[in-house]
């Protein structure tokens, strides 16, 4: 018998890294700091009632060309190698799978982020991941960045669930992901997926598995009183299952929350199974 998949879906900045991905290098490299970027950016969607993701994409492009910088994809994915991640994360994807392993399940893990694919392609970790999905740019016949080639904000997060649900992964195949399928056939059910997040900006995200019999948890920096009160807010609103420190480490209470899930949808999964083939034999 196949093995039953349970997927594990992180948001990039400050869930895995420990803050936003342009903060590394690119922010620095055109002369501005994390919060004048910011700033600028916050305030250009403001003004233009325009939605925030893009409006940082558009300000890396217009403050590259200000600064002479060079913004080709290689450059991109030689930021990756600066990201530095939570504690534990190098080894967390290996001890997982193996764990998944030893109880007869097979793990698979995504990014879905706000962020820049091609800098999450750069760092040390992408080879963990059955898939990214983050903005990419297009580039011109000169290897330029010209034009946002994917978008992946707030909304088109809770269509990627469903592409990992149904197993289609082709952005560019709108119809299939939106034709009928029943739930049996689906690659992925809800009930088998885990969001791992830092924030408001996931809600979406986790309401919808939370709701459809997966979990969501919310992870938060010890050391950040607000990144704490985040996740409690969550909680009390119901829009999580649990929450933990961000810290992969073996043996941590993040790892051991995980596993606890992992062993409860295994189980699940089993009895699921015995389900249907008793539902089948009297049929």
């Amino acid at each position: 018998m196949e093995k039953p998949v349970i997927a594990i879906m992180y948001d990039f900045d400050k869930t895995l890294c420990t803050t936003n991905m342009q903060e590394y290098s690119f922010i620095p490299e055109i002369g501005l700091t994390a919060d004048e970027f910011w700033s600028q950016s916050n305030e250009l969607a403001q003004d233009e009632q325009m939605d925030p993701v893009l409006s940082y994409l558009y300000l890396m492009l217009t403050e590259s060309r200000n600064h002479r910088k060079s913004i080709r994809r290689e450059n991109f994915v030689k930021a990756g190698e600066k990201l530095q991640f939570y504690p534990g994360v190098k080894t967390w994807f290996d001890r997982i799978n193996q764990y998944g392993e030893e109880h007869g399940v097979s793990i698979e893990h995504y990014i879905i982020s706000s962020g820049l694919k091609e800098i999450i392609e750069g760092c040390e970790i992408k080879d963990a991941f059955k898939e990214i999905f983050a903005y990419e740019f297009l580039y011109d016949e000169n290897g330029v960045a010209v034009w946002p080639k994917n978008v992946v904000n707030y909304t088109t997060k809770t269509q990627i669930l469903f592409r990992i649900n149904k197993g289609v992964m082709d952005l560019s195949d709108d119809r299939t992901v939106n034709e009928f399928t029943p739930e049996n056939q689906r690659r992925v059910p809800f009930h088998n997926m885990i969001y791992i997040a830092d924030g408001v900006t996931d809600v979406p995200c986790m309401k919808l598995v939370k709701v459809n019999g997966g979990y969501s948890v919310a992870v938060y920096r010890e050391e950040n009183e607000k990144s704490k009160d985040t996740v409690k807010e969550l909680m009390r609103q119901d829009r999580i299952n649990l929450f933990a420190p961000a810290d992969y480490s073996q043996g941590a209470p993040l790892e051991s929350c995980i596993k606890q899930i992992i062993d409860r949808m295994q189980a699940n999964d089993l009895l699921l199974d015995i389900y249907e083939k008793q539902k089948a034999e009297i049929q």
